[in-house]
């Protein structure tokens, strides 16, 4: 077995500690990775914290990883000791079904295995990258250009390729009107990546501070969501409109908004259901989705993407020592736009 230490949740209620682990040995495919920067992701929070309901202790989160790799296994063909790479969100899938086939395994029919807190075809639990490596099927590790800053590309594993799929998916480009609706993790990099499709996009957000921060970023026009004549002057407008916000909101203030047959699309993840009034869809035929990561090849066209175009998340890099003063800054929004854990800060137990 390879030894790995990190920090863990060990129940719902204790903030993460030291902990002590142990990953399988290389399998033919596998890749070792040193990790050398972490994203903190909102859904690290809440699955250390079980708000889902379907955490396993103890739990290592972690899934924005940046590292080098530091061995191979024997049929290994796509990396080499020295490369840096990515870890996203998945970590396997069954690789025969057909949403494996078409190279869409995050939706895996038979499940994903996701990168912490579940269990993999070996039996073992899976845990995430707050820790000093992590081993992985090649066919989930990513390149990554050595041209960018690693810290800011660690978040791309996670919040950069939740935006970049749904944005892709609808074909956003010049001529589109997009709304993304909240600024902070996803947000921030879903109205980057929008702006540098070509569209023109309109950020909303509630707090007049952020309004100079949004241009910034790429927004063309700021509206807040909660001036009611700011928001009606946008009705019928929008071809596609991303939501990125994870508390409980109202969509209907946002529906109307869309054009016949726009997009409304979720990426947020509330904890409550939204209720809908139908007439906001149906009256204008208007789509109402969700998206959810991407598929590898995609998301590797994300990593490619932003290299050659110079893209990477907002952060503030931290010590691991801070990792739960940096969560409930997370649940503050206290944070532009993403932390990222500096993992040389790790130390030994």
């Amino acid at each position: 077995m390879i030894q790995s230490w990190g920090y863990a949740a060990q129940e719902s209620t204790t903030p993460l500690a030291p902990f002590s682990f142990n990953r399988r040995n290389l399998m033919e495919k596998d890749v070792a990775v040193e990790i050398e920067f972490c994203g903190v992701c909102h859904s690290d929070i809440h699955s250390t914290r079980n708000e889902w309901g379907n955490a396993v202790y103890p739990m290592v989160p972690g899934h924005e990883i940046i590292g080098r790799v530091t061995a191979v296994g024997s049929g290994v063909t796509k990396f080499k000791v020295g490369d840096r790479v990515g870890v996203g969100v998945i970590v396997d899938s069954c690789r025969t079904c057909a949403s494996c086939k078409a190279g869409e395994e995050q939706y895996c029919e038979v499940g994903a295995t996701l990168t912490y807190g579940a269990k993999d075809k070996y039996g073992d639990l899976t845990q995430g990258g707050y820790a000093n490596n992590i081993v992985t099927d090649e066919h989930f590790v990513h390149r990554v250009s050595t041209q960018l800053d690693p810290a800011g590309v660690a978040p791309l594993l996670c919040a950069g390729i939740t935006t970049y799929s749904p944005l892709r998916h609808w074909e956003v480009g010049p001529s589109k009107k997009v709304g993304v609706v909240g600024l902070g993790g996803l947000g921030h990099m879903g109205l980057k990546f929008a702006h540098s499709f070509g569209a023109h996009v309109v950020q909303f957000t509630t707090s007049k501070s952020k309004i100079a921060d949004a241009k910034r970023l790429g927004a063309d026009e700021v509206v807040l969501s909660n001036d009611a004549n700011a928001m009606a002057k946008e009705a019928n407008s929008f071809d596609f409109i991303l939501d990125t916000v994870s508390a409980v909101h109202d969509l209907n203030a946002y529906l109307p908004l869309l054009k016949r047959d726009g997009v409304y699309c979720q990426v947020g993840l509330p904890d409550q259901p939204p209720t809908i009034f139908m007439g906001n869809l149906i009256f204008k035929r208007r789509n109402l989705s969700g998206s959810i990561i991407g598929g590898m090849a995609e998301t590797q066209e994300m990593l490619d993407y932003c290299a050659a175009h110079n893209i990477v998340s907002d952060v503030e890099v931290i010590p691991i020592q801070k990792i739960n003063e940096a969560f409930e800054r997370v649940v503050k929004a206290d944070v532009k736009y993403r932390f990222v854990i500096d993992m040389s800060s790790l130390k030994r137990p």
